[in-house]
């Protein structure tokens, strides 16, 4: 096994476990999904983030949670604006962040795909210490998991089109991938 990870889990991020996930129908991971978040949106640094995919959120913290109520949803993985990686589920379980989405001619990505979230809106730009660690980390993901190929790894946008704009013109594609 790696030295970076354990059963799915990535030394280098902080371990904050979601009861937001369950078992992968197989255990392919073969695609790598590109989300951004804010809460409230446009807000950066805050705990709200984390307390949803937590399940924790007090949706009457601010108004524009109340459609957040009840909501079950997680991700892989959170890198914050400082860089920070959080990780909320093992790579090797399917968080709950594609919703209704397609692939490749096929349905429900969370079976087989990773989600990375970046703090950040679809129009804020995002941290040079965010595509650095972005990159380490999809170059980890790429060796613990060889299906996931450059032309594997794509936005929300790109397997929920119609439905999902991130991570948005503020990400800067060409830059990631160079250095994947």
């Amino acid at each position: 096994m790696d030295r970076y990870w354990f059963e799915g889990w990535y030394r280098d991020a902080r371990k904050c476990p979601s009861p937001h996930f369950n078992a992968r129908p197989t255990n392919e991971v073969s695609l790598l999904v590109i989300h951004n978040i804010s809460l409230p949106a446009g807000c950066f640094g805050l705990p709200y983030i984390e307390q949803l995919f937590l399940g924790t959120l007090d949706c009457h913290a601010d108004a524009s949670f109340a459609e957040l109520q009840g909501l079950e949803v997680s991700a892989h993985f959170l890198i914050r604006r400082d860089g920070e990686i959080v990780q909320f589920v093992s790579c090797d379980e399917r968080a709950w962040h594609a919703g209704v989405s397609s692939f490749d001619g096929r349905i429900g990505c969370n079976d087989f795909a990773v989600g990375i979230e970046l703090e950040g809106t679809d129009t804020s730009g995002y941290t040079d210490i965010q595509y650095q660690q972005l990159q380490q980390l999809t170059r980890e993901l790429m060796t613990i998991y060889p299906m996931i190929v450059k032309k594997r790894i794509v936005g929300h946008c790109d397997i929920a089109p119609g439905r999902k704009t991130d991570p948005g013109p503020g990400f800067d594609w060409q830059r990631y991938l160079a250095a994947v």
